[in-house]
């Protein structure tokens, strides 16, 4: 931890005492009940050859429509092709 800082749970100083902390509590001993709860989307990234996805981007910019867009309709034509 850097100089002079301390955990703002914890209020340990040294990432040793912030794992002996958190060894014996939970976090859920200091949520606070009365902050909202965050609505989020899970995201996921698929490793694709940069070729490709600059293909597919162009393919997108020219029908004005973002990438995902692009690949959801490619994906529902293929399930429309195996029928």
């Amino acid at each position: 931890m850097g100089v002079n800082k301390v955990s703002s749970i914890s209020q340990a100083d040294t990432l040793e005492k912030m794992g002996e902390f958190w060894d014996t509590h939970d976090f859920t001993d200091f949520d606070n009940l009365e902050t909202p709860d965050v609505a989020f989307q899970i995201a996921c990234a698929v490793p694709i050859e940069l070729d490709l996805l600059s293909a597919v981007e162009q393919q997108a910019r020219l029908r004005g429509v973002q990438v995902e867009t692009l690949i959801r309709a490619c994906r529902g034509m293929g399930a429309e092709l195996k029928a």
